[in-house]
C-alpha cells in the first residue's frame, strides 16, 4: 500500500517530530467550564486515543487542538508552532475529521475534495490526480460524481477522512471516525491509521469503541469532567493487569479451586457461566490455566474479558464513583 505522501499530486508539509500537545488549556461556555487545565500530548509516529465519557470535554479539546476554538487559558503546540500566532501554518499541518461530515450536500465527492485541495493551495497540476487517488484510497471512486446528500452515513465518514487527508497533514485529529462504518470498513480504517502513524504522523482518535482503540493505539489520554485524569501507553495499561473471563464445565469446581488458591474472583452469570478475575499478564493467565487443568477442572474458555484501555477506563470510573 502506497504511503499517503507518495500518491499523485502530493505537496504536503513535512512531518514534524514534535506531534501535538496542550498544556493547562481551559475553555468555558458561559458559566459552563467545559475544559479545565487539561494537558495532552500526542507524539509523531504514534496513534493516541482520547478517551472519556460523554461531556468529558473531548470534542472541545479537539476543536482547540484543531485551531477552531481558542482556549481561555493555556498553550497549544502543533509541530512546535502556536496556533494563535501561526494559524495558517498550523492549519496546513492539521487534518481534522469531525464526527459529522458537514459539507455542501449538492456537490459531488470529487468536487468537495477538489475544493478542499484548492483551499490548501495544492498545485493545480497534480490536483486532479491527488483527488482521484484519495477517492480510491477510501473506496469512493465509484461514487466520485454522486452528490454528498445521497451517500450513506458510512460513505460520508469515508469522504470526511479523505477530506482530512487531502493535503497530507502531519497531525490527524479524528472525532469518532468509525461511526457508521460497516465491519469491513472498520478494519480498513484501523489498517490505514496504523499506516499513517508508521509514516510519522501524529494520529489522535476520539472514540467510544474502546475495543477498537486497543487494537490501534500506542497510548491513551483519559479525560473526565474537563480534566486529564491519566496519560499512559497501551503497554503500561496492559502491565497494570486486566480482567480475564474463565468458564468451565463444572462452575462449582472452578470456583472451589480458585478459592483454594486464594484468588479473588467474581462469579459471572451469563450464556456461559463462569468467573472473572484480575491477572497481571498473560503469563499469569497461562500458569493459572495450567494449574486448573492439572487439578482436573474442565476449562471451556479463558480469555481477557476486556482490552487494556477498557480495563483502565472502567477502573478510573470506579475510582470516580
Amino acid at each position: 500500500m502506497a504511503r499517503i505522501s507518495e500518491v499523485p499530486g502530493y505537496s504536503g508539509v513535512p512531518v514534524s517530530d514534535d506531534g501535538i500537545s496542550a498544556r493547562g488549556v481551559s475553555r468555558s461556555f458561559g458559566a459552563v467550564r467545559a475544559v479545565e487545565h487539561m494537558d495532552f500530548h500526542a507524539p509523531a509516529g504514534k496513534v493516541t486515543a482520547l478517551i472519556g465519557p460523554n461531556g468529558a470535554g473531548k470534542t472541545t479539546l479537539l476543536l482547540m487542538l484543531a485551531s477552531l476554538l481558542a482556549p481561555d487559558e493555556g498553550t497549544i503546540s502543533v509541530g512546535g508552532l502556536d496556533p494563535l500566532r501561526h494559524r495558517a501554518q498550523v492549519r496546513r499541518r492539521l487534518g481534522w475529521m469531525p464526527d459529522t461530515l458537514g459539507v455542501w450536500e449538492s456537490l459531488t465527492a470529487r468536487e468537495i475534495l477538489t475544493q478542499m485541495a484548492r483551499f490548501y493551495r495544492l498545485p493545480a497540476g497534480g490536483l486532479g490526480q491527488r483527488v482521484a487517488a484519495m477517492l480510491e484510497r477510501v473506496r469512493l471512486d465509484d461514487l466520485a460524481d454522486q452528490p454528498a446528500r445521497v451517500l450513506s452515513r458510512g460513505q460520508q465518514q469515508r469522504l470526511s477522512l479523505a477530506r482530512a487527508l487531502i493535503h497530507d497533514p502531519s497531525v490527524l485529529l479524528l472525532d469518532e471516525p468509525a461511526s457508521g462504518l460497516d465491519p469491513g470498513s472498520r478494519v480498513e480504517l484501523r489498517t490505514m491509521l496504523r499506516q499513517l502513524a508508521a509514516e510519522g504522523k501524529a494520529v489522535v482518535v476520539s472514540s467510544h469503541v474502546l475495543s477498537e482503540l486497543d487494537e490501534i493505539a500506542d497510548g491513551a489520554v483519559f479525560v473526565n469532567r474537563g480534566r486529564t485524569v491519566r496519560q499512559q501507553s497501551t503497554a503500561e495499561a496492559a502491565a497494570a493487569g486486566r480482567r480475564y473471563a474463565i468458564s468451565g464445565s463444572d462452575p462449582a469446581a472452578l470456583a472451589a479451586r480458585l478459592t483454594a488458591l486464594g484468588m479473588a474472583f467474581r462469579v459471572e452469570d451469563g450464556r456461559r457461566p463462569g468467573v472473572s478475575l484480575v491477572l497481571n499478564n498473560d503469563g499469569d493467565a497461562e500458569r493459572l490455566l495450567r494449574d486448573l487443568v492439572l487439578a482436573g477442572v474442565g476449562i471451556i474458555s479463558c480469555a481477557p474479558a476486556s482490552g487494556a484501555l477498557e480495563e483502565t477506563y472502567m477502573n478510573l470510573e470506579g475510582e470516580r464513583q
